[in-house]
């Protein structure tokens, strides 16, 4: 949606594609775009009678992605590299429509594997290695400009921080990381601390989060949310965050944050350690393996960095030098090229 605000802004009209019962459904409406759904979803290749299923579904849908795109009269295709990328982008290629892809992650997922040799371009967050060369352009991962625009004083005032408190921000995506969640509260909920915790704790585990703070005995300066769709303003209150290290890393550093990493270690190619160790190895972040996270490492390490003001200081400027702030604009402008 980042950017789609800049194609749109250049004068372009915008329409997306996406899987029925997927977030995106809700989301892309709320923020004044129109949005076509086929049933897709992605390929669980831990169980072959349910990845046949998808993949059938997703030969039905390059069909309904082709219906689509003649109906919008598209000039252009941008792949994200979700679900419904791989038969958006085939559809493109039938019907002669150029294709722009953008890769989230340190290595290049499923559907853009399959689509990169049909692409005009591929803009990727990071570099990888074996692709580079005039089809692969490192850009960055675009961010919404809310990230890049909320005020601190004013975010602060919204969740109840005190203007010299320091702020923990803990957070785990939509749903949350449960891992996380659990050693937080236990950490920072139920014993003295201070500095303030902003902790989003996800739809699945808000309820226990929530019912765990309410009888533990130091719940102040503790602000628990299940849902926050205004990450700029959580970051921009915040002095350290702690979470996973999908693609919200670049939001992180383009709000110049020092973080705790604990990357999910399921993840597809362990893409989170690799992008975790990006941040790591630029200063910008520490990180903790998940089966090592525990209440007490984890309250060590969070209070060494928020004691430390020169630490602070450095990693934010670490993470300020990792950020690409025009990321967005970089690929809005490889896809108006493609569709001229």
């Amino acid at each position: 949606m980042a950017v789609a605000d800049e194609l749109r802004a250049s004068g372009a009209e915008v329409s997306f594609l996406g899987a029925r019962g997927r977030m995106e459904a809700e989301l892309v409406p709320a923020a004044g775009y129109e949005i076509d759904l086929v049933k897709v979803r992605g390929i669980d290749r831990r169980n072959p009678l349910k990845a046949a299923r998808a993949g059938v579904e997703a030969l039905a849908a390059v069909g309904a992605a082709r219906k689509v795109l003649r109906a919008r009269g598209a000039d252009v295709v941008v792949g994200g590299g979700g679900f419904v990328a791989g038969p958006a982008g085939m559809a493109a290629t039938l019907t002669g429509t150029p294709l722009v892809l953008t890769e989230a992650d340190s290595h290049l997922g499923l559907a853009n594997r399959l689509l990169a040799g049909r692409a005009r371009r591929v803009c990727l967050a990071f570099p990888i290695e074996g692709r580079e060369g005039t089809r692969y352009l490192v850009t960055g991962r675009p961010v919404p400009k809310a990230v890049l625009e909320s005020d601190r004083a004013q975010a602060r005032q919204r969740f109840g921080i005190a203007e010299d408190a320091r702020c923990l921000l803990v957070v785990g995506g939509s749903q949350g990381a449960r891992s996380i969640n659990f050693a937080a509260i236990e950490a920072f909920g139920e014993g003295a601390r201070d500095f303030h915790v902003l902790h989003i704790a996800g739809k699945r585990d808000f309820a226990e989060i929530e019912a765990r703070l309410a009888v533990a005995p130091h719940h102040d300066r503790y602000t628990l949310l299940e849902y926050e769709p205004n990450l700029g303003d959580a970051l921009a209150a915040a002095d350290l965050v702690l979470g996973r290290s999908g693609g919200s890393i670049f939001e992180v550093v383009a709000a110049g944050r020092p973080a705790i990493l604990v990357p999910f270690p399921y993840a597809t190619a362990d893409h989170q350690t690799a992008n975790a160790e990006w941040m790591r190895q630029g200063g910008a972040a520490s990180v903790i393996a998940d089966s090592d996270l525990e209440a007490q490492r984890l309250r060590d390490e969070v209070v060494a960095v928020l004691a430390d003001d020169a630490r602070l200081e450095t990693m934010a400027a670490a993470a300020r030098k990792l950020a690409k702030p025009d990321a967005a604009r970089r690929i809005a402008d490889e896809v108006l090229e493609a569709a001229a």
